[in-house]
């Protein structure tokens, strides 16, 4: 991809965007009042700023987030990056004229103004591009799952490692009130000692039958690809759908996985740790496009403190309780996710897991007494990802234990398709005696989008 067609000044891409992105004349640069420093506020020189690399989808939520940061002269928005030009005009609209925009997000990590970057790019670009932003010293936070093979996520961990940078990573779970809570109810013993948490979801879906075709005039095919193989265009595979194909996506395991088993490892205090032994069955797609497991359950074996996590895809849902509209989480409007933690004193169970995460009422309603442990709160993911670039503090969801929890679902969809049992050694983060499924831990990536 060439600089004239990847890099292009906000103000010349709105000029020579195409017929299929209207957009109007750049605004003036009008300097706002946040620009200068005020009392508990700081001034344009002290802020952050930030590129966003991804902008459909979560990440027009998250450049909106932002957006909004910036209004309250908290931030600074100075790039918008995507591969579709829809896309990016409209994110352009929405961050204003003093950000600039990118086709290509290597020209976005080249801006020695940018401090971070928050990557909402498809799961099979989550690992290259957090290196990549690694290596120029970029904080960044990435949308979840953090990787697509076990290899990525080792390579994520050992960038940002050797970078000193604080990545955060959205499985946002952790930081809702609500998961406070119940962390506090679970380690505090009021349903004893968990031996098993049992994650539930409904079906991957079937679907994408229509026939390879050429792209549309908006999207850079090859560069939405990236480091996968090339593969003719077929709108199933974009936008969004990309979740339901094993190479790209991985199935629910890796969507609302990546979030219900990520609460699990935290709750469990379990980040840091895997499983000994991972068992999975399912059932594939007999029909279209989309080739992630239809049918999944999943059985990840814990040692030193002995525990079983499970994935259940279809599982046996807990009915949501009913709460009334001035409960201060609200209703629960995703009770079809979650899971139910078995303790030898009781049962305690989550709905959602992610943006929405419910707890159980006796959990919300629990009072600590004298001497009752605490755990740590969330002030908000992404602030507590400021908290990690400003300080060097480890974030509520760092690299290595998104990694981790992307892995498990890695090694959940490895087993279901190998059809047999996995052994992990956690201290290595390999597969061990199996050569054929070693050699899955990673795959090829096209230069020069590899990590």
């Amino acid at each position: 991809m060439s600089k004239a067609t990847a890099g292009v000044r906000r103000r010349d891409f709105l000029k020579t965007a195409g017929s299929a992105v209207a957009v109007g004349a750049a605004a003036p640069c009008i300097i706002p009042s946040g620009v200068l420093a005020a009392d508990g506020r700081p001034g344009a020189n002290e802020r952050l700023t930030f590129g966003h690399i991804g902008v459909g989808g979560m990440g027009g939520y998250h450049l909106d987030d932002m957006v909004g940061r910036m209004k309250r002269g908290e931030v600074n928005i100075a790039a918008v990056c995507d591969v579709d030009e829809k896309r990016l005009a409209n994110a352009s609209r929405t961050a204003g004229p003093q950000a600039d925009c990118f086709r290509d997000y290597r020209y976005v990590l080249d801006r020695k103004d940018i401090d971070a970057v928050v990557i909402a790019t498809p799961d099979h670009w989550h690992a290259v591009q957090t290196v990549h932003a690694a290596e120029r010293g970029k904080h960044v936070y990435v949308e979840k799952p953090a990787c697509c093979t076990v290899e990525e996520g080792k390579a994520m961990i050992s960038a940002a490692k050797k970078a000193g940078i604080a990545v955060q990573v959205g499985s946002q779970g952790r930081s809702q009130p609500e998961a406070y809570l119940a962390h506090r109810y679970l380690v505090n013993g009021n349903i004893g000692k968990i031996t098993q948490v049992d994650c539930f979801h409904y079906l991957s879906p079937v679907g994408a039958f229509s026939p390879d075709s050429d792209p549309p005039p908006e999207l850079d095919w090859d560069a939405w690809l990236g480091p996968l193989r090339w593969r003719p265009y077929n709108r199933g595979y974009c936008h969004g759908t990309f979740r339901w194909l094993m190479e790209s996506g991985g199935g629910q395991i890796r969507d609302r996985g990546a979030h219900v088993m990520s609460c699990a490892m935290w709750w469990m205090n379990a980040d840091g740790t895997g499983p000994v032994e991972i068992e999975a069955t399912g059932e594939a797609p007999e029909r279209g496009l989309w080739d992630s497991a239809v049918k999944i359950s999943v059985k990840y074996t814990f040692k030193n403190p002995d525990w079983v996590l499970t994935w259940n895809q279809p599982g046996e849902p807990a009915p949501p309780e009913e709460r009334t509209g001035n409960e201060p989480g609200g209703p629960i409007t995703r009770p079809g996710y979650g899971a139910v933690y078995r303790g030898d004193k009781g049962t305690f169970t989550h709905w959602g897991g992610d943006g929405g995460t419910w707890a159980e009422r006796k959990a919300r309603e629990w009072q600590p007494g004298p001497g009752a442990k605490d755990v740590y709160k969330s002030p908000g993911h992404k602030e507590d990802w400021f908290e990690g670039i400003k300080t060097g503090k480890k974030t509520i969801m760092n690299v290595e234990a998104a990694a981790d929890v992307a892995i498990l679902t890695v090694l959940g969809n490895l087993s279901f398709l190998l059809g047999r049992k996995l052994q992990w050694d956690h201290s290595k983060r390999e597969i061990v005696g199996d050569e054929q499924a070693r050699r899955l831990m990673g795959r090829p990536q096209r230069y020069p989008y590899a990590v």
